[in-house]
């Protein structure tokens, strides 16, 4: 999607240099938001459960995906500064920064899982064996990520479109190839590795564990207020950023329940990797259909997709952590300085070091797919402090501020307030339990894990940066970072 400058720096006009001010579609903000939520990654975790699936990514959609996209809206389209601003607001000032910090932090944990996605999907390239190798995984990251911090360097413009081209060319296109590519396999008489019928949309029950997927679907869902931080380079954001996230809630239902059946549809249970489950399924599809000179193309696509996803969270959270860094001296001042394109460059180069140590997991840990689920376990538990904040603020604000001036009013706000809070605190509390398929391992080592990061990550170092935090710190900023997205100066 296109990205449209503003007319007010207008060429040869004497003025102080600075970044100019740029607008983009609510149409582009959809994409960018699909982008950033949506993908194929988790359609292997999902796809092992059969038809399941549908019941597994509908309830979680129901209670935290609707009550998220709709407060979201409200809040945005009343206060501009995204969560920083909604939670200061409606509780304090360090309760905002408690949460941009989350949801800054759980970046941290998410680009390892999503860049090993990308290192499996890629194996498919050059040696499919290589999917299950560690340290072929951790370099892979490593490379990846410093290359989206060097693209993100040079501002928004090259961010929304790139992340808008990879959701079409690896999100969308592959997504309806595969279901496609389903339908034909069973219409021409090929049975289902999956039971289909009726009965099979209910998941077995395991116990408490198997609750442990639902969760990680909150995960998958998560993201959708993050770009609420681009609310101010909408031309009309009252009106277009509610639009923009009811288009974006329709694209991540489709794209994560079809293929996810479809994979199912193809690959056993036993047989699916969390990683790779992707690339296996249209491995096999192509093979089917005599296209095994596909697979390669296909993986391209869908790592052009992922690549897309992780420019748009390296824009969005550093974004809000960086104006209150600046405007009410949460950081240092050496990660408040922005480079000549008006971008926080240092928030992401500190960011791509703590990124790259925890990436070495992969390395270490024998089992990929283990290094990829406690890390995306760990990522739901530090963002889920957001969504706890993000449903108090609104209730507060909405009953301490009712006249306050809002381009949208979520309907029935406190009921989804109330269901989004009790969801959340229930996901959090679910996932120190180890899942149904980790069984064999040990309990104690997993919460130690998982809480460990979550402690240190999560609420460890913004409590830290408090009690650090010094009155010089606060700047006299002229321009709010996030009242300009610059793409600098050419």
């Amino acid at each position: 999607m296109s990205v449209d400058t503003g007319d007010n720096a207008k060429v040869g006009s004497v003025a102080p240099a600075g970044p100019r001010q740029q607008y983009i579609t609510w149409i582009a903000l959809a994409m960018m938001t699909t982008s950033s939520v949506a993908s194929l990654r988790s359609a292997p975790s999902m796809a092992v459960y059969g038809l399941a699936c549908v019941f597994l990514y509908v309830v979680p959609a129901i209670v935290f995906l609707l009550p998220t996209s709709l407060v979201s809206a409200e809040l945005a389209s009343g206060w501009s500064g995204g969560v920083y601003r909604w939670v200061g607001e409606g509780i304090s000032d360090r309760a905002g920064f408690l949460a941009v910090w989350c949801q800054f932090a759980m970046t941290i944990f998410y680009y390892p899982t999503l860049l090993g996605y990308v290192a499996s999907t890629f194996a498919y390239v050059i040696n499919p064996s290589l999917a299950s190798n560690g340290l072929y995984t951790a370099i892979i990251i490593v490379t990846l990520f410093w290359s989206g911090v060097f693209v993100s360097s040079r501002g928004m413009k090259a961010v929304a479109g790139l992340s808008s081209a990879g959701l079409v060319l690896g999100t969308l296109i592959p997504g309806a190839l595969l279901i496609v590519m389903g339908i034909v396999f069973l219409g021409q008489g090929n049975a289902s590795a999956a039971p289909m019928e009726f009965s099979a949309l209910l998941p077995a029950w395991t116990g408490i564990a198997s609750l442990v997927l639902i969760v990680n679907n909150f995960l998958s869902y998560s993201g959708m207020e993050m770009n609420a931080v681009h609310v101010s380079s909408l031309r009309k954001p009252a009106r277009e950023f509610p639009r923009a996230m009811f288009v974006a809630m329709g694209l991540v239902l489709a794209i994560f329940i079809l293929p996810a059946v479809a994979i199912s549809w193809v690959v056993p249970a036993d047989k699916l990797s969390l990683t790779a489950g992707v690339m296996q399924a249209f491995d096999t599809f192509f093979a089917y259909f005599g296209f095994g000179w596909a697979t390669p193309i296909m993986a391209m696509m869908l790592i052009a997709a992922s690549l897309g996803g992780m420019l748009t969270w390296l824009a969005g959270p550093s974004k809000g952590l960086l104006m209150i860094g600046r405007q009410d001296g949460f950081l240092p001042p050496v990660l408040q300085r922005l480079n000549r394109h008006g971008i926080q460059q240092n928030i992401l180069v500190a960011q791509g070091v703590v990124t790259t140590l925890i990436a070495l997991l992969y390395a270490f840990i024998p089992e990929v797919s283990s290094a990829y689920w406690i890390l995306s376990v760990i990522t739901t538990q530090v963002y889920l402090v957001v969504y706890l904040l993000m449903f108090v603020a609104a209730m507060r604000l909405r009953r301490n501020q009712p006249d306050h001036p809002r381009g949208y009013r979520a309907p029935a706000l406190f009921v989804l307030c109330w269901v989004g809070l009790i969801s959340s605190v229930a996901a959090f509390f679910i996932g120190f339990v180890p899942p149904s398929q980790f069984g064999g391992g040990s309990a104690f080592v997993y919460v130690l894990i998982v809480g460990g990061g979550f402690g240190i990550v999560g609420l460890g170092v913004p409590l830290l940066i408090l009690a650090l935090r010094k009155p010089s710190w606060k700047q006299d900023v002229s321009i709010d970072p996030l009242e300009v997205v610059s793409d600098g100066q050419a």
